[in-house]
């Protein structure tokens, strides 16, 4: 009897991990519909990465950058209407293919290194990403809504660190940018997810936006976990 008892209880923990009552139907609704952009976003970027490494068609450079950011800047001043929803979700997807695709010169260095490094770093990016977003949402207190500022400030110092290194090629502020980078926007998962559903809860129902925020810190987790591991790669190799 306390075997079938455990049983059922091992069959009902999944479906209490992603139980979250307290948000309420509304919050609840519009996580579904941000995490299942969010989705298309990844399905998109992970093509625009492969049409850089596999085929022909194109190649990142310059101007599939400058590409991402005008469908950035184009999705930000459309209209979040229920008239525009296909049209910005269009736009929302263009801009993950081309991010993706942006990836490319990274992963090409990281191929020849070790294959390998990719799908560990996509692992512990997704391993990252989910544990700190059920983190984000489990919290009843807003407590890492206190991090904004925290956050912003710490990303200013970090690009005046990536930006002064270019002087001083120095490796342990190189290793700080890289290492405070990953904590920063492993930070910004916890924040944007709980600023999300704050923003829910006062009106903003623009889901694809805001799946434009976590789309960018896992992009961003990424490629610091390509980075780091592909480093540690290659000092292992010279040793």
């Amino acid at each position: 009897m306390k075997m079938a008892s455990r049983t059922q209880n091992q069959g009902l923990f999944p479906e209490a991990l992603f139980k979250f009552d307290h948000l309420g139907t509304n919050v609840q609704a519009h996580l579904k519909k941000v995490y299942g952009s969010l989705s298309i976003a990844m399905v998109a970027a992970t093509a625009g990465a492969y049409v850089h490494l596999f085929t022909n068609l194109m190649q990142a450079g310059f101007l599939t950058s400058l590409v991402s950011l005008g469908l950035m800047l184009w999705l930000a001043f459309t209209h979040h209407s229920k008239e525009n929803e296909q049209k910005r979700l269009m736009i929302f997807t263009g801009f993950a293919f081309f991010t993706g695709m942006s990836l490319g010169p990274l992963l090409d260095i990281v191929m020849d290194i070790d294959p390998s490094i990719i799908s560990t770093a996509f692992l512990g990016t997704s391993v990252i990403f989910i544990s700190f977003s059920l983190a984000a949402l489990y919290n009843t207190d807003r407590t890492f809504l206190y991090m904004g500022g925290f956050l912003l400030s710490g990303l200013s110092w970090l690009l005046l660190a990536g930006f002064m290194n270019i002087f001083f090629q120095s490796q342990l502020i190189w290793n700080v940018y890289m290492y405070a980078g990953l904590f920063i926007f492993c930070g910004f998962v916890l924040y944007d997810t709980q600023l999300i559903v704050e923003k829910r809860k006062y009106g903003d129902d623009d889901y694809i936006w805001h799946s434009v925020d976590l789309f960018l810190d896992f992009i961003q987790i990424f490629r610091k976990l390509l980075i780091i591991l592909s480093s540690k790669e290659k000092k292992r190799d010279r040793d």
